[in-house]
């Protein structure tokens, strides 16, 4: 049998089935993956008994497109795809981007903006009667009213825009399962108002027991202060301990939010791997060069899920929650032996990770019992007290991966936290992730070094970064390897001053640090860092938070991290002088530019040499050196060793 689940009616037939009980619409191409949410929610239906067909990237423009698997049973479900479709389609400078990972040939133009709303408007045009639940990323991040940073406004719940019947939140396997179940038994969907991990809309103000209310629509989308306020209470009520359903109005009807679903158990998430996905795209993509964001997840593994670090630019504790799962060993063994026995393995498993790659249990014992703390966070500004940093865990299954037959080298690639790291007393892991894991690079997060800016984005400061590259490089070089540090950094986030930035650009020259890209800070839906961004107040703490707005001045932030680039040199200059550092313009040692060349009239100096018979100077080599190729043939994007 077809291994991949129906696309079309004549898979149906092949199955003889003559319709279908849920249809799940995806904005990404289908991918048969448990990297895929759409992919995971279509099996765990599938476990269920249901009959289930999967409808990807359907094209928006054509009403017919949405007809190809009929009308199903229960109920039509809606994802935006594994990215929010926003963020997919536009840089932060707001440009169309020509790429899209999850679509095929990695061609953009496959899926609309916003098509968690596109897909459910066309569907309720066509169905009426029949129920839409929507969910995935675009839903989770968007189920309140939010800013936009493209309309440059606030916009509604998703699910007021969309007109969908029920919105489902975070990754939504159980609540799936439960909700397929009431349909199947017959109840109507306007019954499903209790079920943990959703969203409703209510004609009527409900009356439920310890529920909270926050600001309407209307008053978050014109008072930034009232929205700073709603956002602190959402925020703080998303834990599956102690968080309470709640309420915000919109227009005349009341969006309500039950509590967040508690996170699958181990051997549920053991159980979601088992479940017997493809593990690759859908054939009918490989005429038009498969799916490129396939390449990133075959052969990684993905151990855990949710994120105790809570950086407040991300919105993984939004989607997954704070509290960390993972798989068994047992689980995770499995998946690497089968993927041995892939033709198309080649002995690397690229990646033993998820969120955070070294965050394998929860941050401690007490949250299972008593939730993630109110107004303080695992890591930062200081590990707290109670925090139980452990890698004995994890670098055993690295060393059983390590030791299976046909695996040459096992990698993290996902990204550690190094000051969780750190924490851990014994450097076992330490030094097998320099010896072992690491290949070549290592990519971290320090994301600026400026104290004030860090403490806007919930990270550690750069004291705690410098004492984990120091112990790296010397590891590294105990291990007899040459091997780098990835820093990862960030431009104009909400709390940088050009003065924060020039700090940064000092510090990278001091270290010798040469990033080869810089992001801009993206506000996308959901995160803390947004919310400040749209207010310019730290909604966790109610303090006034400059914002960075001006193209010119996030273009010289921008600039100063890449001030050894000759095409930058002027904006660093600008930059410069206007935060009263002009003492870095020169050919000092410590200068970050020279200074801008002497204006001079070309053609009276070509006058000059040809009355005196010179001739015209040749033209002058650069000697600026090659920077240095990896074994594949790609650029080093890092910085060098630090003295």
């Amino acid at each position: 049998m077809n291994p991949f689940l129906p696309i079309s009616k004549k898979d149906m037939k092949e199955r003889g089935w003559e319709q279908l009980d849920f249809v799940l619409v995806s904005a990404d191409a289908y991918v048969d993956h448990p990297s895929f949410g759409a992919a995971i929610i279509a099996r765990v239906l599938e476990s269920q008994g249901f009959r289930v067909g999967i409808l990807a990237q359907p094209d928006w423009r054509r009403q017919e497109s949405f007809l190809a698997l009929g009308k199903p049973r229960l109920a039509f479900m809606v994802s935006g795809g594994n990215i929010d479709s926003m963020v997919a389609h536009y840089t932060v400078a707001k440009r169309r981007r020509s790429e899209d990972e999850y679509s095929p040939g990695g061609k953009a133009g496959y899926r609309p903006d916003r098509p968690t709303i596109v897909y459910t408007q066309q569907l309720k045009g066509l169905f009426p009667d029949v129920p839409v639940i929507i969910g995935g990323l675009e839903a989770s991040l968007r189920r309140f009213a939010h800013y936009d940073y493209w309309d440059d406004a606030v916009r509604p719940s998703v699910l007021v825009d969309a007109g969908a019947d029920l919105l489902s939140y975070g990754m939504g396997e159980n609540q799936t399962i439960q909700i397929a179940r009431r349909l199947a038994a017959g109840e109507p969907v306007s019954a499903l108002t209790d079920i943990r991990g959703t969203c409703y809309l209510s004609d009527i103000a409900p009356a439920i027991p310890g529920a909270v209310s926050c600001a309407s629509f209307e008053k978050v989308a014109q008072d930034k202060a009232a929205y700073a306020r709603a956002f602190k209470i959402q925020y703080e009520e998303h834990d599956a301990v102690y968080g309470k359903a709640i309420i915000q109005k919109h227009g005349e009807r009341y969006l309500v939010q039950n509590p967040p679903m508690p996170p699958l158990t181990q051997q549920e998430l053991d159980w979601v791997w088992s479940l017997p996905f493809a593990r690759y795209y859908h054939p009918s993509y490989e005429a038009k060069g498969g799916i490129p964001a396939i390449r990133e997840v075959e052969f990684s593994i993905m151990h855990n899920r949710g994120c105790f670090g809570a950086c407040n630019f991300c919105s993984i504790a939004t989607h997954q929650g704070r509290q960390v799962t993972c798989r068994s060993e047992k689980s995770v063994l499995a998946e690497a032996e089968a993927m041995t026995k892939n033709p198309r393995f080649k002995g690397y498993i690229h990646d033993v990770g998820g969120p955070t790659a070294n965050f394998r249990n929860p941050s401690c014992t007490r949250q299972l019992q008593h939730g993630l703390c109110r107004g303080r966070k695992c890591l930062v500004p200081s590990p707290c007290k109670n925090l139980e940093a452990d890698h004995s865990e994890y670098l055993a299954l690295l060393r059983r991966l390590r030791a299976l037959p046909g695996v040459k080298r096992v990698f993290i690639r996902s990204g550690i936290r190094f000051d969780y790291l750190l924490e851990d007393k014994d450097e076992s892991f330490f030094r097998e992730l320099v010896e072992h894991h690491t290949s070549g690079q290592l990519k971290v997060a320090p994301e600026h070094c400026a104290a004030a800016v860090l403490d806007r984005m919930g990270k550690p400061h750069i004291e705690t970064f410098n004492r984990f590259a120091k112990r790296f490089y010397q590891l590294t070089e105990q291990v007899g390897k040459e091997q780098y540090l990835i820093p990862y950094l960030m431009s104009s986030h909400p709390g940088s001053t050009l003065q924060d930035a020039v700090q940064l650009a000092v510090y990278l020259k001091k270290n010798r640090i040469r990033p080869e890209q810089v992001q801009d800070f993206y506000p996308t839906p959901g995160t803390v860092s947004t919310c400040m961004f749209y207010t310019g107040v730290d909604p966790l703490s109610g303090k006034p938070v400059f914002v960075p707005r001006e193209p010119e001045e996030k273009a010289m932030q921008r600039a100063l991290l890449q001030y050894y680039r000759p095409e930058m040199r002027s904006q660093v200059i600008r930059a410069l002088r206007l935060a009263g550092r002009s003492d870095l313009i020169g050919t000092g040692p410590d200068c970050l530019v020279p200074p801008e060349p002497a204006p001079h009239n070309s053609g009276r100096q070509k006058a000059r040499t040809r009355r005196s018979g010179q001739k015209r100077p040749g033209r002058a080599v650069s000697d600026r050196k090659e920077r240095p190729k990896t074994p594949n043939g790609k650029r080093k994007t890092g910085g060098r060793k630090p003295k």
